[in-house]
Protein backbone atom coordinates (compact mmCIF):
# COMPACT_ATOMS: atom_id res chain seq x y z
CA UNK A 1 0.00 0.00 0.00
CA UNK A 2 1.32 3.54 -0.87
CA UNK A 3 2.21 5.45 2.20
CA UNK A 4 0.95 9.27 1.88
CA UNK A 5 3.29 11.51 1.16
CA UNK A 6 4.45 14.32 4.10
CA UNK A 7 2.27 17.46 3.60
CA UNK A 8 4.32 20.58 2.71
CA UNK A 9 3.92 23.67 3.54
CA UNK A 10 0.69 25.63 1.93
CA UNK A 11 1.66 26.11 -1.70
CA UNK A 12 -0.98 28.36 -4.09
CA UNK A 13 -4.26 29.18 -3.54
CA UNK A 14 -6.47 26.67 -3.97
CA UNK A 15 -8.32 26.57 -7.35
CA UNK A 16 -12.61 25.93 -7.25
CA UNK A 17 -13.77 24.00 -9.73
CA UNK A 18 -16.62 23.24 -11.75
CA UNK A 19 -18.46 20.63 -14.64
CA UNK A 20 -20.27 20.61 -17.32
CA UNK A 21 -22.20 17.56 -18.77
CA UNK A 22 -24.01 17.28 -22.38
CA UNK A 23 -26.53 14.52 -22.44
CA UNK A 24 -28.58 12.62 -25.02
CA UNK A 25 -32.67 12.36 -24.74
CA UNK A 26 -33.61 8.90 -26.15
CA UNK A 27 -37.01 7.14 -26.55
CA UNK A 28 -37.72 5.21 -23.66
CA UNK A 29 -38.90 1.78 -26.10
CA UNK A 30 -37.07 3.08 -29.23
CA UNK A 31 -33.87 3.90 -27.22
CA UNK A 32 -33.08 6.37 -30.26
CA UNK A 33 -32.75 10.21 -29.74
CA UNK A 34 -35.81 12.20 -29.79
CA UNK A 35 -35.97 15.82 -30.33
CA UNK A 36 -37.38 16.82 -27.14
CA UNK A 37 -34.81 19.73 -25.34
CA UNK A 38 -37.02 22.58 -25.38
CA UNK A 39 -39.55 20.73 -22.50
CA UNK A 40 -36.68 19.25 -20.61
CA UNK A 41 -34.45 22.48 -21.03
CA UNK A 42 -37.88 24.25 -19.74
CA UNK A 43 -38.90 22.01 -17.01
CA UNK A 44 -35.34 21.62 -15.61
CA UNK A 45 -34.77 25.17 -15.25
CA UNK A 46 -37.34 25.52 -12.15
CA UNK A 47 -34.89 23.96 -10.53
CA UNK A 48 -31.67 24.37 -11.71
CA UNK A 49 -32.36 28.10 -13.63
CA UNK A 50 -29.63 28.92 -16.57
CA UNK A 51 -27.72 25.90 -15.24
CA UNK A 52 -30.04 23.77 -17.74
CA UNK A 53 -29.58 24.89 -20.94
CA UNK A 54 -29.65 23.94 -24.86
CA UNK A 55 -27.61 22.35 -27.27
CA UNK A 56 -26.63 22.34 -30.69
CA UNK A 57 -29.18 20.10 -31.73
CA UNK A 58 -32.71 19.01 -29.67
CA UNK A 59 -32.10 15.89 -28.78
CA UNK A 60 -28.94 16.96 -26.61
CA UNK A 61 -29.42 18.84 -23.21
CA UNK A 62 -26.58 20.20 -20.86
CA UNK A 63 -26.51 20.61 -16.90
CA UNK A 64 -23.92 22.99 -15.51
CA UNK A 65 -22.85 22.74 -11.91
CA UNK A 66 -21.90 26.05 -9.43
CA UNK A 67 -18.09 26.27 -8.53
CA UNK A 68 -17.11 24.56 -5.91
CA UNK A 69 -14.16 23.71 -3.43
CA UNK A 70 -14.34 20.10 -2.73
CA UNK A 71 -15.12 16.89 -3.79
CA UNK A 72 -17.78 16.34 -1.60
CA UNK A 73 -19.32 19.37 -2.87
CA UNK A 74 -18.71 18.50 -6.51
CA UNK A 75 -20.37 15.13 -6.66
CA UNK A 76 -23.50 16.85 -4.30
CA UNK A 77 -23.73 19.07 -7.80
CA UNK A 78 -23.20 16.71 -10.07
CA UNK A 79 -25.92 14.41 -8.63
CA UNK A 80 -28.61 17.42 -7.93
CA UNK A 81 -28.27 18.42 -11.42
CA UNK A 82 -28.73 15.13 -12.97
CA UNK A 83 -31.63 14.49 -10.86
CA UNK A 84 -33.49 17.50 -11.89
CA UNK A 85 -32.75 16.71 -15.73
CA UNK A 86 -33.54 13.03 -14.72
CA UNK A 87 -37.07 14.06 -13.74
CA UNK A 88 -37.48 16.89 -16.57
CA UNK A 89 -36.65 13.94 -19.09
CA UNK A 90 -39.27 11.29 -17.76
CA UNK A 91 -42.07 13.77 -17.72
CA UNK A 92 -40.97 14.73 -21.09
CA UNK A 93 -41.25 10.72 -21.91
CA UNK A 94 -37.97 10.40 -22.81
CA UNK A 95 -34.79 9.12 -20.83
CA UNK A 96 -31.22 10.85 -19.55
CA UNK A 97 -28.59 8.93 -21.60
CA UNK A 98 -24.32 10.05 -20.60
CA UNK A 99 -22.72 8.85 -23.84
CA UNK A 100 -20.94 10.44 -26.36
CA UNK A 101 -22.18 9.69 -29.16
CA UNK A 102 -25.37 7.90 -29.71
CA UNK A 103 -25.87 4.21 -29.60
CA UNK A 104 -28.48 3.21 -32.52
CA UNK A 105 -29.10 5.23 -35.55
CA UNK A 106 -31.19 8.33 -35.38
CA UNK A 107 -33.74 9.94 -36.91
CA UNK A 108 -32.62 11.97 -40.00
CA UNK A 109 -32.53 14.88 -40.82
CA UNK A 110 -31.44 15.93 -37.01
CA UNK A 111 -33.47 18.83 -35.33
CA UNK A 112 -31.02 22.02 -34.81
CA UNK A 113 -32.08 23.85 -31.94
CA UNK A 114 -33.52 26.89 -33.05
CA UNK A 115 -32.01 29.90 -31.48
CA UNK A 116 -29.89 32.43 -33.90
CA UNK A 117 -26.07 31.27 -33.25
CA UNK A 118 -27.38 27.32 -33.96
CA UNK A 119 -28.91 28.27 -36.66
CA UNK A 120 -25.94 30.19 -37.74
CA UNK A 121 -23.75 27.67 -37.35
CA UNK A 122 -25.59 24.77 -39.17
CA UNK A 123 -25.25 27.14 -41.69
CA UNK A 124 -22.12 28.24 -42.04
CA UNK A 125 -20.23 24.76 -40.85
CA UNK A 126 -21.46 22.88 -43.88
CA UNK A 127 -22.97 19.35 -43.11
CA UNK A 128 -22.37 19.09 -39.26
CA UNK A 129 -25.73 19.44 -38.46
CA UNK A 130 -26.88 16.36 -39.95
CA UNK A 131 -23.66 13.94 -40.23
CA UNK A 132 -23.88 10.77 -38.53
CA UNK A 133 -22.67 11.10 -35.24
CA UNK A 134 -22.81 14.76 -35.30
CA UNK A 135 -25.10 14.17 -31.41
CA UNK A 136 -21.43 14.67 -29.74
CA UNK A 137 -21.31 15.14 -26.27
CA UNK A 138 -18.69 16.10 -23.87
CA UNK A 139 -17.88 16.69 -20.44
CA UNK A 140 -16.05 19.52 -19.70
CA UNK A 141 -14.36 20.91 -16.44
CA UNK A 142 -13.81 24.33 -15.18
CA UNK A 143 -10.67 25.35 -13.18
CA UNK A 144 -10.78 28.39 -11.48
CA UNK A 145 -10.52 31.70 -10.64
CA UNK A 146 -7.56 32.10 -12.94
CA UNK A 147 -6.74 35.03 -14.91
CA UNK A 148 -6.42 34.87 -18.54
CA UNK A 149 -2.35 34.68 -18.59
CA UNK A 150 -2.94 31.80 -15.73
CA UNK A 151 -4.90 29.69 -18.16
CA UNK A 152 -2.60 29.87 -21.06
CA UNK A 153 0.19 28.86 -19.14
CA UNK A 154 -1.39 26.09 -17.43
CA UNK A 155 -3.46 24.91 -20.80
CA UNK A 156 0.62 24.89 -22.51
CA UNK A 157 1.75 22.56 -19.27
CA UNK A 158 -1.06 20.86 -19.15
CA UNK A 159 -1.17 19.49 -23.09
CA UNK A 160 0.78 16.18 -22.30
CA UNK A 161 -1.34 14.92 -20.05
CA UNK A 162 -4.49 15.21 -21.67
CA UNK A 163 -4.54 12.37 -23.38
CA UNK A 164 -4.84 10.14 -20.74
CA UNK A 165 -7.62 11.81 -18.96
CA UNK A 166 -9.40 11.21 -23.44
CA UNK A 167 -8.45 7.52 -22.66
CA UNK A 168 -9.62 6.63 -18.81
CA UNK A 169 -13.00 9.07 -20.30
CA UNK A 170 -13.33 7.14 -23.13
CA UNK A 171 -17.48 6.16 -23.38
CA UNK A 172 -18.19 6.07 -27.08
CA UNK A 173 -17.38 3.02 -28.66
CA UNK A 174 -20.79 2.50 -31.10
CA UNK A 175 -21.82 5.42 -33.01
CA UNK A 176 -25.62 5.42 -34.47
CA UNK A 177 -25.60 1.31 -34.79
CA UNK A 178 -21.76 1.07 -36.20
CA UNK A 179 -18.79 -0.18 -34.31
CA UNK A 180 -16.22 1.20 -35.59
CA UNK A 181 -13.40 -0.30 -33.47
CA UNK A 182 -12.41 2.73 -31.08
CA UNK A 183 -13.08 3.51 -27.38
CA UNK A 184 -14.32 6.99 -28.33
CA UNK A 185 -16.02 7.89 -31.85
CA UNK A 186 -16.41 11.30 -30.02
CA UNK A 187 -13.37 12.91 -32.02
CA UNK A 188 -13.98 11.72 -35.26
CA UNK A 189 -17.33 12.74 -35.39
CA UNK A 190 -16.27 16.69 -33.94
CA UNK A 191 -13.05 16.65 -36.45
CA UNK A 192 -15.32 18.44 -38.64
CA UNK A 193 -15.95 21.74 -36.17
CA UNK A 194 -12.97 24.46 -36.77
CA UNK A 195 -10.64 24.33 -34.53
CA UNK A 196 -11.30 20.86 -32.58
CA UNK A 197 -8.07 19.74 -31.19
CA UNK A 198 -5.40 19.97 -28.60
CA UNK A 199 -4.61 23.76 -27.92
CA UNK A 200 -1.49 25.28 -29.26
CA UNK A 201 0.95 26.79 -27.36
CA UNK A 202 0.27 30.85 -27.21
CA UNK A 203 0.96 34.00 -24.60
CA UNK A 204 -1.47 36.16 -23.90
CA UNK A 205 -0.40 38.43 -27.16
CA UNK A 206 -0.38 34.87 -29.46
CA UNK A 207 -4.17 33.89 -28.24
CA UNK A 208 -5.27 37.41 -29.10
CA UNK A 209 -3.12 37.24 -32.59
CA UNK A 210 -4.58 34.08 -33.40
CA UNK A 211 -8.45 34.55 -32.26
CA UNK A 212 -8.19 37.63 -34.58
CA UNK A 213 -6.88 35.81 -37.27
CA UNK A 214 -9.60 32.95 -37.28
CA UNK A 215 -12.32 35.57 -37.02
CA UNK A 216 -10.96 37.79 -39.76
CA UNK A 217 -10.34 34.36 -41.96
CA UNK A 218 -14.09 33.16 -40.83
CA UNK A 219 -13.14 30.04 -39.82
CA UNK A 220 -14.81 30.89 -36.70
CA UNK A 221 -17.79 33.00 -36.05
CA UNK A 222 -17.13 34.37 -32.24
CA UNK A 223 -15.12 34.11 -29.25
CA UNK A 224 -17.09 30.80 -28.13
CA UNK A 225 -15.67 28.84 -31.44
CA UNK A 226 -12.57 27.62 -30.06
CA UNK A 227 -12.91 24.30 -29.55
CA UNK A 228 -9.31 23.15 -28.28
CA UNK A 229 -9.17 20.61 -25.86
CA UNK A 230 -8.20 23.58 -23.43
CA UNK A 231 -9.13 27.24 -23.49
CA UNK A 232 -9.60 29.98 -21.39
CA UNK A 233 -13.24 30.41 -21.00
CA UNK A 234 -14.53 33.68 -22.68
CA UNK A 235 -17.37 34.14 -19.89
CA UNK A 236 -15.71 32.41 -16.55
CA UNK A 237 -12.56 33.08 -15.14
CA UNK A 238 -11.33 29.69 -15.80
CA UNK A 239 -9.57 27.00 -17.86
CA UNK A 240 -12.17 24.99 -19.33
CA UNK A 241 -11.02 21.66 -20.05
CA UNK A 242 -13.17 19.56 -23.07
CA UNK A 243 -11.19 16.64 -23.67
CA UNK A 244 -13.87 13.87 -22.22
CA UNK A 245 -16.73 11.81 -23.66
CA UNK A 246 -19.99 12.20 -21.11
CA UNK A 247 -19.35 9.78 -18.89
CA UNK A 248 -22.63 7.74 -17.90
CA UNK A 249 -20.62 6.78 -14.58
CA UNK A 250 -20.66 9.80 -12.12
CA UNK A 251 -17.21 8.73 -10.36
CA UNK A 252 -15.32 8.71 -13.25
CA UNK A 253 -16.65 12.46 -13.85
CA UNK A 254 -16.02 13.18 -10.26
CA UNK A 255 -12.03 11.37 -11.04
CA UNK A 256 -11.14 12.97 -14.07
CA UNK A 257 -12.21 17.18 -12.58
CA UNK A 258 -10.29 15.87 -9.04
CA UNK A 259 -7.32 15.03 -11.31
CA UNK A 260 -7.28 17.87 -13.46
CA UNK A 261 -7.69 20.18 -10.33
CA UNK A 262 -5.32 18.67 -8.78
CA UNK A 263 -2.34 18.63 -11.81
CA UNK A 264 -3.09 21.97 -12.10
CA UNK A 265 -2.42 22.83 -8.32
CA UNK A 266 0.63 20.96 -9.08
CA UNK A 267 2.13 22.74 -11.99
CA UNK A 268 1.37 26.35 -10.73
CA UNK A 269 3.05 25.06 -7.05
CA UNK A 270 6.48 26.55 -7.88
CA UNK A 271 7.87 23.68 -5.39
CA UNK A 272 6.85 21.04 -8.34
CA UNK A 273 10.57 19.92 -9.03
CA UNK A 274 9.28 17.50 -11.90
CA UNK A 275 8.30 19.37 -14.96
CA UNK A 276 6.26 17.84 -18.04
CA UNK A 277 8.49 17.67 -21.18
CA UNK A 278 7.11 20.16 -24.01
CA UNK A 279 5.18 18.20 -26.92
CA UNK A 280 5.11 18.47 -30.37
CA UNK A 281 1.56 19.08 -32.07
CA UNK A 282 2.68 15.67 -34.39
CA UNK A 283 3.31 13.08 -31.69
CA UNK A 284 0.43 14.61 -29.43
CA UNK A 285 -2.07 14.46 -32.11
CA UNK A 286 -0.87 10.74 -32.02
CA UNK A 287 -1.24 10.23 -28.57
CA UNK A 288 -5.01 11.13 -28.69
CA UNK A 289 -5.65 9.07 -31.36
CA UNK A 290 -4.03 6.14 -29.53
CA UNK A 291 -6.21 7.25 -26.80
CA UNK A 292 -9.54 7.57 -28.26
CA UNK A 293 -8.54 4.07 -30.24
CA UNK A 294 -7.59 2.16 -27.51
CA UNK A 295 -8.56 3.91 -24.19
CA UNK A 296 -7.14 2.53 -21.12
CA UNK A 297 -5.14 -0.33 -22.92
CA UNK A 298 -3.84 2.96 -24.88
CA UNK A 299 0.47 3.18 -25.10
CA UNK A 300 1.10 6.86 -24.30
CA UNK A 301 4.12 9.00 -23.52
CA UNK A 302 5.08 9.39 -20.15
CA UNK A 303 4.74 13.69 -20.09
CA UNK A 304 7.65 13.36 -17.08
CA UNK A 305 9.70 11.25 -19.30
CA UNK A 306 8.74 11.21 -22.72
CA UNK A 307 8.86 7.20 -22.51
CA UNK A 308 5.73 4.71 -24.02
CA UNK A 309 3.40 3.63 -21.10
CA UNK A 310 0.27 2.23 -20.53
CA UNK A 311 -2.57 4.48 -19.96
CA UNK A 312 -3.21 2.38 -17.13
CA UNK A 313 0.00 2.99 -15.30
CA UNK A 314 0.40 7.03 -16.44
CA UNK A 315 -3.14 6.93 -14.64
CA UNK A 316 -1.50 5.75 -10.93
CA UNK A 317 1.44 7.54 -11.96
CA UNK A 318 -0.57 10.72 -12.26
CA UNK A 319 -2.11 10.53 -8.95
CA UNK A 320 0.91 9.64 -7.19
CA UNK A 321 2.73 12.96 -8.92
CA UNK A 322 -0.26 14.72 -7.98
CA UNK A 323 -0.40 13.33 -4.58
CA UNK A 324 0.41 16.31 -2.56
CA UNK A 325 -1.81 18.63 -4.14
CA UNK A 326 -4.31 15.84 -3.61
CA UNK A 327 -3.18 15.67 0.38
CA UNK A 328 -3.84 19.05 0.24
CA UNK A 329 -7.50 19.07 -0.84
CA UNK A 330 -8.43 16.00 1.34
CA UNK A 331 -8.77 13.88 -1.90
CA UNK A 332 -5.65 11.66 -2.13
CA UNK A 333 -7.97 8.73 -0.82
CA UNK A 334 -10.66 9.00 -2.61
CA UNK A 335 -8.58 9.51 -6.12
CA UNK A 336 -6.90 6.44 -5.41
CA UNK A 337 -10.04 4.59 -4.75
CA UNK A 338 -11.62 5.45 -7.63
CA UNK A 339 -9.01 4.98 -10.61
CA UNK A 340 -8.41 1.73 -8.74
CA UNK A 341 -11.90 0.96 -9.08
CA UNK A 342 -11.61 2.07 -12.59
CA UNK A 343 -8.80 0.14 -13.73
CA UNK A 344 -10.80 -2.99 -12.08
CA UNK A 345 -13.95 -2.33 -13.49
CA UNK A 346 -12.77 -0.27 -16.98
CA UNK A 347 -13.93 3.11 -18.38
CA UNK A 348 -17.07 3.51 -20.29
CA UNK A 349 -16.69 2.04 -23.69
CA UNK A 350 -15.69 -1.32 -21.90
CA UNK A 351 -18.61 -0.92 -20.15
CA UNK A 352 -20.43 -0.33 -23.36
CA UNK A 353 -19.24 -3.30 -24.75
CA UNK A 354 -19.90 -5.73 -22.04
CA UNK A 355 -23.60 -4.83 -22.03
CA UNK A 356 -23.60 -5.51 -25.47
CA UNK A 357 -21.86 -8.80 -24.78
CA UNK A 358 -23.96 -9.99 -22.15
CA UNK A 359 -27.32 -8.91 -23.75
CA UNK A 360 -26.27 -9.36 -27.56
CA UNK A 361 -28.10 -6.28 -28.88
CA UNK A 362 -27.77 -2.48 -28.98
CA UNK A 363 -30.72 -1.48 -27.63
CA UNK A 364 -29.64 -2.94 -24.17
CA UNK A 365 -26.43 -0.50 -24.62
CA UNK A 366 -28.58 2.10 -24.57
CA UNK A 367 -30.62 0.83 -21.07
CA UNK A 368 -27.60 0.18 -19.46
CA UNK A 369 -26.15 3.83 -19.76
CA UNK A 370 -29.38 5.37 -19.05
CA UNK A 371 -29.37 3.35 -15.69
CA UNK A 372 -25.66 4.15 -15.00
CA UNK A 373 -26.53 8.31 -15.93
CA UNK A 374 -29.26 7.77 -13.18
CA UNK A 375 -27.44 6.36 -10.44
CA UNK A 376 -25.59 9.01 -8.67
CA UNK A 377 -25.21 7.72 -5.43
CA UNK A 378 -21.39 7.24 -4.56
CA UNK A 379 -19.51 3.59 -5.28
CA UNK A 380 -18.42 1.66 -2.23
Amino acid sequence: MNSPPRPRSPGPPLLRFGVEEEFLLTGPRSRVTVPAAEAVVADAARTLGPRAQHEFLATQVEGCTRPVGTAAELRAELADTRAALLAAADRAHCRLVASGTPVLPSHHPLTVTPKPRYLLLAERIDGVADQVGAEVCGCHVHLGDLTHRQALWLSARMRGWLPLFQAFCANSPFCEGTDHGTASNRPDRYARWPTFGPAPVLDETGYRTALERLLADGVILDRRMLYWFARPSEHLPTLEVRVADSCADLDTVVLLAVLLRALAHTLLDPRTRARPRPVPDGPLRQAHRRAASAALDARLPDPLTGRLQSARQLLTELVEFTAPALLRTHELGLARHLSARLLTTGCGADRQRAALTRHGRLTAVVDDLAHRTAATTPAP
